[in-house]
This record gives C-alpha cells, sequence and structure tokens, in this order.
C-alpha cells in the first residue's frame, strides 16, 4: 500500500496575530488527515456509520517542535501504528518545507451506534481487513527503514 500522505495549506483563519498555527489546529488537522486516509481506502466515516459502527477518538496527543505559519503547506504522514479489532492507535508527522514540525497519535475504539463495543476482527470481517491491511502496511514501512 502506498504512504499515506495528506496535504493542507494553512489558512489565515488558523493562525494568531503572529501568523503562527494555533496548537489547536494540528487536532483538526489529524482529523482531516484521519478522515481523508479513511475515505481513500473506501471506508470513510459516513460507509462506516451506514454499516452501524461508529469511532469515537478516545485520546489524542500532540509535540510541537516548530512553529508552522500562514501560507505553507503541510504534508501529513499518518500510520496506523497499532489496532486490536476493537482499538485503533494512529501516529501523525506534520512536515513543512522538508522539516518535521509536530508529531501525534490518536486513539478510538470501534462501537455499535447504540455504544456497545464492536471487535471488528468478530463482528465486522469487511472493515477488519481494510484496518489490518493498514497497520500490515504501517509496520513493514517502518521494518524497510
Amino acid at each position: 500500500m502506498e504512504e499515506m500522505i495528506y496535504e493542507h495549506v494553512v489558512q489565515y483563519y488558523e493562525t494568531d496575530a503572529m501568523g503562527i498555527v494555533h496548537h489547536s489546529n494540528y487536532i483538526r488537522w489529524f482529523e482531516e488527515a484521519r478522515t481523508w486516509m479513511l475515505e481513500k481506502v473506501g471506508f470513510g466515516y459516513a460507509k462506516m456509520e451506514e454499516t452501524g459502527v461508529v469511532s469515537p477518538v478516545t485520546g489524542v496527543s500532540a509535540e510541537y517542535k516548530r512553529s508552522v505559519k500562514y501560507g505553507q503547506t503541510v504534508s501529513i504522514k499518518l500510520r496506523v501504528t497499532g489496532y486490536t479489532g476493537t482499538r485503533i492507535f494512529i501516529g501523525y508527522e506534520v512536515f513543512a518545507d522538508g522539516e518535521l514540525k509536530c508529531v501525534g497519535e490518536s486513539k478510538h475504539c470501534f462501537l455499535t451506534k447504540e455504544g456497545r463495543p464492536v471487535s471488528l476482527k468478530r463482528d465486522r470481517h469487511d472493515i477488519d481487513q481494510i484496518i489490518q491491511a493498514l497497520y500490515d502496511s504501517s509496520i513493514s514501512e517502518n521494518q524497510s527503514k
């Protein structure tokens, strides 16, 4: 599977008075990138929810390395760093002008629309295969480095 890289052009409203991106926007970019990734592999949130599965965020973190400024294009490299069938962990690396600006992670679980836990491995093989392929791709990419 090809490397997953999402691009975003920094908008003026995402910056503070100094033209530097406000820290909260990185979390929004993680969500944009994650949504893009799932759509790209054919199982975006809308399709997932049509099947009765939701995937709420259970945790998110970001470590800021360098500032990003208005007008820059950020490239967000995504990796599925963990997958259990009931939980998924996604890692993010944000680059601009070839320089690492931020690293982060989001954690998610899988639930029915009624809020009950779902094991994709047991109950939703179609979704499980898609997520497992993303995870396997991330593992093999890391091993080849």
